[in-house]
């Protein structure tokens, strides 16, 4: 796709049917109405009592340390603020976050309602999660990334769900304190991860064009803020050729590993999960799951064959599993075609979908982006959710083509790993009835805290949307060749799960995952060589795919006849281990 286009026009599909940075703000500042206020809380002494009330302000304090999510989530009280990253600072939230933890863990769950002892349950494990992150990980002391601008800008930039005035108003001021963030990156970073160094590299044109781009293109709407917001502009676009140069010079070294080691990842993983299985298990499970897979591949691929002609069927199951991928490969997009493919499944998917009355279709907006720059190096498409606490918001799919840098070799590469068959399959996991379906029906639960709109567990986000793929694939979405890519996609999950435990708890080595993904996983060299700097750049997130389909298919299977996917969607996103309590099915 010739060019950078962080930012595309937007395609909205048609509607379904109904079925360094300061961490406070100065005083003498008014304090703007919060999502909060919406709540009407217990004022006796009773447990459910105490529990909402400090739920509340446990998110109320939460949000105020973490103002760039705030605003994510459409919390606007703080865009003009940024997190604060300094040693002092992440201490104090720490600090904060412990405090809060205390005061829950004094609420007698037993003496909740169902749904608060799961609000409860999310609210600690969300607390442990915050306090492990900065004490025991330390992440700001060795990745660069999270001192970059684009996602404290993004959403201001891109939702419109406030005039442009109010947007360029809160960019000018969260602006102004970039500078010194960038600043503070230089004195804490140490020895990071070259993997890392060179991930925010290959980010850090995207912050670049969306301070400069992005910023000048709302300036067009409202000439008159150029005097209040130019200043601050230019100065981080300074600052960011500054730091673009520290990057640089971090790459030769020293560096750690990316790894963070069996006991730390032990301790994310159930944290990240809210499930009780091991490493060790979790390992375990994955490698049968894969031996299962190749066996269901083996006898969906023969059936493909046959019925595509392709003569008597010779050699191992993994050569006839591979030449019915490779078949399929050959109807592959380009870079003209690769975008409009996305759009076109959407459409035929979402059609789908409400034809079969399998589960309701809310009437949300959607659009059709390419993921900006400053989040490449990750994934080819991701589910960009509105904010759960604003009214007006669209969800996007972003997708990403390969970089214009790769070579033809690369790129060929690439395009057959996402050919059309796997285009519709990823488009059924990141948004028909994959995320894009599910987070619509989880901004419509109203619980009686906030809790379930502001946390969401990824092992039941990602557990759904590999299960939406399986529910469509074997009704016939796409036929054989979307059949095969589903299982393959599963295949990639489960060694995603085993790619995650052996790299950060163990010792796999890069030639080792190559091997295991493009050998065991029919992977395209272009796929294996990003999921493994994936591997590095993340821990604990490549297994919630596998652990969420896991826990949601055991649960599914209890329920049987009952189950009800309107229900099942009805309670925002909980961990699928918390999510049977509250199910009325």
């Amino acid at each position: 796709m010739a060019g950078q286009r962080p930012f595309p026009g937007h395609f909205r599909l048609p509607q379904g049917p109904s079925s360094g940075g300061r961490g406070c703000r100065e005083a003498g500042q008014p304090k703007k109405v919060g999502v909060f206020g919406k709540l009407k809380l217990m004022s006796d002494e009773s447990a459910t009592g105490m529990f909402r009330a400090a739920a509340t302000a446990t998110l109320e304090d939460a949000l105020q340390a973490r103002p760039e999510w705030a605003t994510d989530l459409g919390d606007h009280r703080f865009d003009e603020l940024i997190d604060d990253l300094s040693n002092v600072g992440l201490a104090t939230r720490a600090q904060l976050m412990r405090r809060h933890r205390a005061e829950l863990a004094s609420v007698d769950p037993d003496a909740l309602g169902a749904e608060d002892r799961v609000d409860l349950s999310i609210l600690i494990g969300h607390l442990d999660q915050e306090v492990f992150e900065i004490e025991s990980l330390a992440t700001y002391t060795w990745d660069p990334c999270v001192y970059g601008v684009g996602e404290a800008l993004y959403p201001l930039v891109t939702r419109e769900v406030m005039p442009v005035a109010d947007r360029l108003r809160a960019i000018a001021a969260r602006l102004a304190l970039f500078p010194g963030r960038l600043e503070l990156a230089r004195h804490q970073l140490e020895a990071p991860p070259r993997v890392h160094v060179e991930t925010a590299l290959i980010q850090h044109p995207g912050n670049v064009a969306l301070v400069r781009d992005e910023v000048d293109r709302l300036l067009v709407a409202e000439p008159a803020l150029r005097a209040e917001v130019e200043p601050a502009q230019q100065a981080v676009l300074q600052a960011l050729e500054k730091y673009e140069g520290f990057l640089h010079s971090l790459l030769d070294g020293p560096h750690r590993d990316p790894r963070i080691g069996p006991d730390h990842f032990s301790r994310k993983l159930a944290l990240a999960l809210s499930s009780p299985m091991p490493p060790e298990q979790l390992l375990a499970r994955a490698l049968r799951r894969v031996e299962e897979l190749h066996d269901m591949l083996a006898e969906v691929a023969k059936e493909y064959l046959a019925a595509e002609g392709a003569g008597p069927l010779k050699g191992t199951k993994e050569e006839v599993v591979r030449a019915a991928l490779g078949r399929v490969a050959r109807d592959a997009p380009d870079e003209s075609t690769f975008v409009p493919l996305f759009e076109a499944a959407l459409l035929r998917c979402t059609e789908m979908v409400l034809a079969s009355g399998t589960v309701s279709v809310p009437e949300d907006p959607y659009r059709i982006e390419l993921i900006p720059v400053f989040r490449r190096g990750g994934s080819a498409a991701q589910c960009d959710s509105a904010g759960p606490l604003e009214e007006g918001g669209e969800t996007s799919l972003a997708v990403a083509p390969p970089p214009d840098d790769w070579s033809a070799e690369q790129k060929v590469s690439f395009y057959r790993e996402y050919n059309t068959a796997m285009v519709t399959n990823l488009t059924v996991h990141e948004a028909m009835p994959g995320h894009m379906l599910q987070q619509a029906h989880a901004r419509r639960f109203q619980g009686s805290t906030l809790v379930r709109k502001i946390l969401q567990s990824g092992t039941f986000v990602e557990g759904w949307a590999v299960h939406a793929e399986r529910i469509m694939a074997e009704a016939g979405n796409g036929g054989l060749p979307v059949r095969l890519q589903q299982l393959k996609l599963q295949l990639r999950v489960a060694i995603n799960a085993i790619l995650d435990v052996s790299v950060h708890a163990g010792e796999m080595s890069q030639s080792e995952a190559l091997e295991l993904m493009m050998t065991r996983g029919y992977q395209e060299e272009s796929e294996a060589r990003g999921k493994w700097r994936r591997a590095c750049l993340t821990s604990a997130q490549l297994s919630t795919y596998f652990v969420g389909y896991t826990e949601l298919d055991e649960l599914f299977t209890a329920l049987g006849d009952r189950l009800d996917y309107d229900e099942l969607l009805a309670h925002g996103s909980p961990p699928p281990t918390l999510l049977r309590s509250v199910l009325r099915t």
